[in-house]
């Protein structure tokens, strides 16, 4: 059984089988709203039922309140429905966005690399067009014995047609990266669903660039530099990146290696705890506090890209704002877990809009 999903003010209709969520029947219909977690914990796909009967499905409570399920709102990544419904949905067009529809993919895994103690890449060969996507999305492994699929940031060029790169930091009691690290292997199939996200290069604005990433949020913001550097872009591109101590600095060679070539590249590494076995010369902090040394607190006329675990965003949109950067110029991706629950949103709270 089927129903049909009415977009406003797009006026757009896709069909949505049963117990198929609104934003997947959305997506796969290359039809984009906006969207990050897929978990019912950001409420970034939070959209207006206008008519229609639906199921909320695990939106938590804290993404989707009491008092907005009786106002009839809903979050499009969990709710099902019960019939056609139409919907009021936040629709913003960018112009340097390119959509991909979402579909199903079965790869194999060609290589599995240690790139730092708790970060393994994960090399997939998925074969024929491989993946299309933009830089800066993500996809939707499923894991076996796992209800919901674990999103992972795209690592390695969107031009590398029949291959996929995922870094997986290992966390604490985390079913999905704990199975990515222990059990899959060489050789084994892995299942996902992508591209997803929203998170890409506004490539029309002149502005330079300034990428801020921690730990394994360096996946998206890889992929954006590598993809930028391939088209011969011309802008200033900094990128600041933090890790605990030279173990964790992954792909390091690689970055010194781009700004050598690029003299508008410039790689900015940051240690907040370097060891005495790090040898470390470089800056001694957190990224946000790498950034201020670099620009001398002044971020006016650039537009900067964060991706991270959520305390790094918090940090470094508070240090961006005290430089005079504003909203507008900030893009973020936070990287959430199930254990981040109530306090998970998608957009800062120092934005105004939620």
């Amino acid at each position: 059984m089927s129903y049909q999903i009415t977009i406003e003010p797009l006026g757009q209709t896709v069909e949505a089988e049963e117990g198929q969520t609104i934003l997947d029947a959305c997506l796969r219909a290359g039809v984009w709203l906006p969207h990050a977690c897929c978990h019912g914990l950001c409420a970034t796909c939070k959209v207006q039922i206008v008519d229609g009967e639906i199921e909320h499905g695990a939106a938590s409570p804290f993404a989707l309140m009491d008092f907005e399920r009786d106002e009839r709102k809903a979050l499009a990544c969990c709710a099902t429905l019960q019939s056609d419904v139409t919907i009021e949905a936040d629709v913003d067009e960018d112009p340097d966005a390119r959509h991909h529809p979402v579909r199903d993919f079965r790869g194999t895994v060609s290589a599995i690399v240690d790139l730092s103690p708790t970060i393994k890449g994960i090399h997939v060969d998925v074969g024929g067009e491989g993946v299309e996507f933009q830089a800066g999305q993500y996809v939707q492994v499923q894991v076996p014995g796992l209800d919901q699929p674990r999103a992972f940031s795209l690592a390695n060029r969107p031009g590398e047609k029949g291959r996929i790169e995922l870094n997986v930091r290992r966390v604490p009691n985390g079913k999905g990266t704990g199975w990515m690290h222990d059990e899959l292997k060489v050789g084994d199939e892995i299942r996902f669903s992508g591209p997803l996200g929203r998170f890409f290069v506004r490539s029309s604005d002149p502005q330079p660039l300034i990428f801020m990433a921690g730990g394994s949020g360096l996946s998206s913001p890889r992929s954006m530099i590598l993809d930028l550097l391939d088209n011969g872009e011309t802008r200033d591109i900094t990128l600041v990146y933090g890790a605990r101590n030279r173990g964790e600095l992954y792909y390091h060679d690689e970055f010194v290696a781009l700004a050598e070539k690029h003299p508008n590249f410039h790689y900015v590494p940051a240690l907040n705890e370097p060891t005495e076995a790090c040898a470390w010369t470089g800056f001694k902090g957190f990224v946000h506090d790498a950034a201020i040394a670099k620009f001398g607190n002044d971020f006016r006329g650039h537009r900067a890209y964060l991706c991270g675990p959520p305390v790094m965003i918090e940090a470094c949109i508070r240090s961006l704002m005290q430089g005079r950067l504003f909203e507008r110029d900030i893009f973020t991706e936070k990287f959430l877990t199930s254990a981040d629950g109530a306090s998970a949103l998608a957009r800062s709270p120092l934005f105004r809009a939620l």
